[in-house]
């Protein structure tokens, strides 16, 4: 070890802090959070040969350290946390965040709210509920509700008055309220039984609505009994469905992790009120932590910003961090919030489903991996390639007759997605329509910025073309001096007029295509694919956003603030076209003189 680490080590405090490693470069490569600093960091110092694999490894890597001081070691965590989300060390355990489940929005500050659903979870007052499995899942749920509950079913945020109700209203499947007329108090009725049922509450929501249907009856109030009856039956067999776990009607998580080889899986099962409502699996790649690593840092960085935080989690092991957790999570829910490490009774056998289920997730995702690495291993062998190609690297280009040209990338790692490295490019240098020079100028800003190209080469670029577009990556990739860097191939489709059976493979120096089919091909049109819906995408909100801009910024006295009231209150041009100048003048904002320019300048485009 360095003397200069060693003085600086005597120099360090005792009090609790949070330390930052770093490599040679000065990139930090791991923090982490102590009671006591110096005691900490000495303990991978001092006795460098007593350490698990993890930190000896670490330890070779440590240039400089810095150190911060907390006032507890509640904030030396939270403060860890932070820095880890902005650094992302090398050697800490991440949750990976690409993967969002959806979840369902209900915003109780309006007057009239509605469901929605959402993949991300914002600090705005609203309620979210979930996360769902699936799509296909939390669409089940919504479609349960809207029939059970009738929330209305209109996708705007706030609610539009109509003049007529739509097919929802007719068969009685929405209370309308944006033509009917419906007290807030009485809607917000609705939404409080929502709430219950999503919160799995589902028993107690029962029995309300029984002594209301009871209380309807006794007062002769028929109908309304008869709609409460439906109601409570349909409750009632989707309790049916659900599965009893536990009798004491505790909200709680239940965590298990299974590891081998390098690879971990987090099962969280989610109780609510005795009744299991769902599981997720979340997987991990870190061949030198320990299973007690990765459950720490998950129970960290999850709950840190999940919506709900149950009352009770449930651990398959005891860890030192457990009081402290406690605290934390005590701070985040604001309740008190209990951990334990259950050794027998019906806990115990909680336990026991959730690690049989951790275990079955690993086995599915290691099976996954490895099909994954065989497709990329007969790739490679099949391109004649000198290494797997880990990273690929996808162009496509989309226009309409040369109008808002654009071009996309997509990334591909160990044959899966990678959108967090997804690129977009609006063509800036060509005015007329021309293929070729839309790939030509996507490619040098994508490999011509030397800052981002050091460490994100691919080993794999594709272009979405046959000979034409390969050759223009060829020469693009020599003028910037990578020729050779990475492989290269042109994808193109079958030509069915001449017989073509299947897509064409083409590399350069080649006149013919080469001979790959099967998984391989399938997984290379798999990519193109989605290059081609990424370039597409983005081609048709370049368009919307040029299409709002001929019409409405062109019109004097209607400014942004205006354009997006408009847009707000008709939801289309097409409906905003065809508003009388009443309703234009019912538009927030808009006056008189705005809205007699716009009525003719709107008349004057049909």
């Amino acid at each position: 070890m360095a003397e200069s680490l060693l003085e600086k080590l005597s120099r360090v405090s005792t009090a609790p802090g949070v330390y930052l490693m770093k490599s040679n470069t000065g990139q930090v490569i791991y923090v982490g959070k102590a009671r006591n600093l110096k005691k900490r960091l000495a303990s991978y110092f001092n006795r460098p040969l007593q350490l698990d694999m993890k930190s000896g490894v670490l330890v070779k890597q440590i240039a400089d350290f810095d150190t911060i001081i907390t006032a507890t070691e509640k904030e030396a965590l939270i403060l860890e946390s932070t820095l880890i989300k902005r650094y992302r060390p090398r050697y800490n355990v991440l949750l990976k965040d690409d993967k969002r489940y959806p979840v369902l929005k209900l915003d109780v500050k309006d007057d009239y709210p509605n469901l929605t659903i959402v993949r991300k979870i914002q600090n705005d007052g609203a309620l979210y509920f979930g996360p769902y499995a699936s799509p296909g899942a939390v669409r089940q749920t919504l479609k349960f509700i809207h029939k059970t509950f009738r929330l209305r079913k209109c996708r705007s945020k706030k609610v539009k008055p109509r003049t007529r109700p739509c097919l929802h209203c007719q068969i009685e499947g929405c209370t309308a309220p944006c033509c009917m007329e419906v007290k807030p108090q009485d809607y917000h009725q609705i939404v409080k039984e929502v709430i219950l049922f999503l919160k799995g509450r589902t028993p107690e929501l029962i029995y309300d609505i029984k002594k209301d249907m009871q209380k309807a009856a006794a007062s002769q109030e028929f109908e309304k009994a008869a709609r409460l009856r439906d109601k409570m039956f349909a409750l009632q067999t989707t309790l049916e469905k659900q599965v009893t776990v536990t009798t004491d009607f505790i909200d709680r998580d239940v965590l298990a992790v299974a590891g081998k080889h390098g690879l971990f899986m987090i099962t969280k099962l989610m109780i609510r009120s005795g009744f299991l409502i769902g599981s997720h699996n979340y997987d991990f790649s870190d061949k030198l932590a320990t299973r007690v690593e990765i459950l720490e840092a998950f129970i960290k960085q999850h709950y840190e910003t999940s919506h709900f935080i149950p009352g009770e989690i449930l651990l398959p092991f005891n860890t030192e961090e457990i009081p402290l957790l406690e605290v934390w999570l005590e701070s985040l829910k604001k309740q008190k919030v209990h951990i334990f490490y259950p050794q027998r009774g019906e806990k115990a056998r909680l336990m026991e489903m959730a690690v049989q289920n951790a275990e079955s997730a690993l086995e599915e995702f290691m099976a996954s991996v490895y099909s994954a690495s065989k497709i990329i291993e007969y790739l490679q062998k099949s391109l004649r390639m000198d290494k797997p190609p880990a990273r690929i690297e996808c162009f496509d280009n989309s226009n309409i007759s040369g109008s808002e040209p654009v071009s996309a990338m997509v990334v591909f790692e160990n044959a899966k997605p990678k959108k967090s490295a997804y690129r977009k490019f609006k063509i800036k240098s060509v005015t007329e329509p021309n293929d070729y020079a839309y790939m030509q100028e996507a490619l040098k800003r994508r490999y011509g910025k030397k800052g981002e190209r050091a460490d994100t080469l691919p080993d794999l670029l594709m272009v979405d073309g046959g000979k034409g577009h390969l050759n223009i990556a060829v020469s693009v990739l020599k003028d910037l001096g990578l020729a050779g860097k990475f492989y290269v191939i042109g994808i193109s489709k079958k030509d069915t007029s001449r017989g073509e059976t299947q897509d064409k493979i083409y590399v350069p120096g080649r006149v013919n295509p080469m001979n790959v089919s099967g998984d391989q091909l399938l997984f290379l049109q798999r990519i193109r694919d989605e290059a081609h819906r990424f370039a597409i995408t983005f081609h048709r909100k370049q368009r919307k956003k040029s299409t709002l801009h001929s019409i409405l910024d062109d019109i004097p006295g209607i400014g942004k603030k205006r354009k997006e009231a408009l847009m707000k209150y008709f939801g289309s041009i097409s409906k905003i076209r065809e508003a009388s100048l009443d309703q234009l003048l019912e538009v927030p904002g808009i006056t008189r003189t705005a809205a007699g320019a716009l009525y003719k300048a709107m008349r004057g485009n049909i």
